[in-house]
Formats: structure tokens, sequence, C-alpha cells
């Protein structure tokens, strides 16, 4: 989507709707890993305009629609490999730091607004096939399991509510414990 779509939408979700309380900034490009020497600057900008500039956007908008409400949330969902990452993967981790860094930057500047701002660093979230999994996936975290979209769903609603709102400029790693782990192969 481009900025004048989007701009569009929050504009026609205004008009349908009023007021929104809740933003929650998920749209990625997750899947994209490439060694260095083949990546090339468009694959990257790609990456960058779609994870890092789109939140942006959304979060812009979001707050124009939001003006006067006196309360709002911003969920920004990052990603463990914001600061833990594995070789090819530059582009989405360099994505990730950036939402991480939006998001302490928004706190700052909304704060007279009644909009916190937090992020959500996911770990391994199986979206697929979880019976599928084996044991030692599991066994690499410390809460014994591969994460679940549901373990995401109730940070979001636990950071959305309206009671929480000292929680403003934290990213919120749910991982199981994994990157706390240390990991030794043999």
């Amino acid at each position: 989507m481009q900025e004048e779509q989007i701009k569009a939408c929050f504009a026609q979700i205004k008009d349908q709707f009023g007021p929104v309380a809740i933003l929650i900034n998920n749209g990625a490009i997750s899947k994209f890993n490439k060694p260095l020497s083949k990546i090339t600057i468009d694959e990257f900008d790609k990456v960058i305009a779609t994870n890092l500039r789109g939140s942006f956007i959304c979060a812009k908008y979001f707050v124009e629609i939001n003006e006067g409400a006196g309360y709002g949330r911003i969920i920004n969902i990052a990603s463990t490999r914001y600061q833990q990452n594995e070789a090819d993967w530059e582009a989405y981790g360099a994505s990730k730091g950036g939402i991480v860094s939006l998001t302490n930057s928004l706190c700052v500047s909304l704060s007279n607004t009644g909009i916190t701002v937090n992020a959500i660093s996911p770990g391994w979230i199986e979206t697929q096939d979880y019976d599928d999994l084996r044991p030692e996936d599991h066994s690499q975290h410390p809460s014994g399991r591969v994460g679940k979209p549901q373990d995401i769903l109730r940070a979001c609603l636990f950071l959305s509510d309206k009671q929480n709102d000292f929680i403003n400029g934290a990213n919120l790693v749910v991982d199981g414990g994994m990157t706390k782990k240390m990991i030794y192969w043999e």
C-alpha cells in the first residue's frame, strides 16, 4: 500500500466509525532472508518500506483520526530479531530494530495526547504446523513450548487496556524466554 491508499483507508475508517482507539501495526514482509552478496538494494528498500515505513504511515494517520479522543494505543509488532539475528536477515532485522526505535520516539512525541506507544517483539511463533514441531523445538524455550499466535494476541489485549496507561515506550519480548537461554549445538 502506498501512503495515499493508507490515508484514504484511515479517512474511511473515521467516516464510518469515528475516532479509533487502537492501532496494531502488524503488516510486514517476514519471510525474507538473502545473503548480503545477493540482496539487491531494491529488495532491501522494499522490506524497510513495508515493515518500518508502513508502520510510521499508519501511526501518522491513526493519530489524526484519534485526535481529541484522550485515549489511544499504538502497538507495533517488532521481533526478537531486532537484537538477535541469524546470517542473511539484514533487511528484516534492520526493519524491526527501526520499529523498536520508532516506538521509543513516538512514545515521547505523543506524550500529550493520551496515546501510549509500545512494541511487542515475538520470538518463535508457529502459525502453521504446530503439531509437527519436534520436542527439541519446544525445549529451546524455558517455557517449554514454541509460541502460538494467541500468545501475541493476549499481549496486545494487555497493552490495549485503558488501565495500562503507565506502560509506555516498552518493548515487550514474548518469546518463552528463548532469547535468555544460551543454546550450544554439539
